[in-house]
């Protein structure tokens, strides 16, 4: 049975009404907390990761279907998978940092850089639009391939798609013997 609390959510999420924010917030946010601390034990993070959570309530409030799921289910989902989803970022950002002492980055000589890769931003430009800013999102701004379809409002298998198709055109130009058959 649905309380009158939850009719009354579901319908100004529906609207599109702000209040439902604040009333989610007032019913549910110490519930999802809770969801997320079970995940990230880091407190700010977990305090992130909520805010989080109630940024993509509100952007998806309009797909929710009480016929697929209760609200609090929906709630659920969406805060313990923004929790996960930050925890493989944070594991990837920090597998992807730079171990200074073991890093041969610095010595390199100039006569070992290949000055045709140097150039990569020149090349990414000559892409269709669609490929560079999957490739921008990805590489340059570090983002993960389910947060840049997050921010960008693209199915993931989308960014996965363009994200091939784009590298596969780079490669092409860094290597004009490639072909694909």
């Amino acid at each position: 049975m649905i309380s009158a609390i939850e009719k009354e959510i579901v319908n100004l999420l529906q609207n599109g009404d702000k209040k439902a924010i604040t009333l989610l917030y007032e019913n549910y946010a110490d519930s999802l907390y809770g969801v997320i601390q079970k995940v990230i034990l880091d407190e700010n993070i977990a305090q992130d990761v909520l805010q989080e959570t109630f940024v993509k309530i509100w952007r998806y409030a309009k797909k929710y279907d009480s016929n697929k799921a209760k609200l609090f289910t929906w709630l659920y989902r969406i805060a313990y998978n923004t929790a996960i989803d930050k925890v493989r970022s944070q594991k990837n950002k920090s597998n992807n940092e730079v171990q200074i002492e073991v890093s041969t980055v610095y010595k390199i000589t100039s006569n070992e850089l290949n000055q045709d890769v140097i150039d990569i931003k020149k090349h990414l430009r000559t892409l269709d639009e669609k490929y560079q800013i999957v490739i921008n999102a990805l590489f340059f701004e570090g983002m993960t391939q389910q947060e840049a379809s997050d921010e960008l409002g693209i199915p993931l298998g989308t960014i996965k798609s363009r994200l091939k198709i784009g590298l596969r055109e780079l490669k092409k130009i860094y290597d004009p013997q490639y072909t694909k058959s």
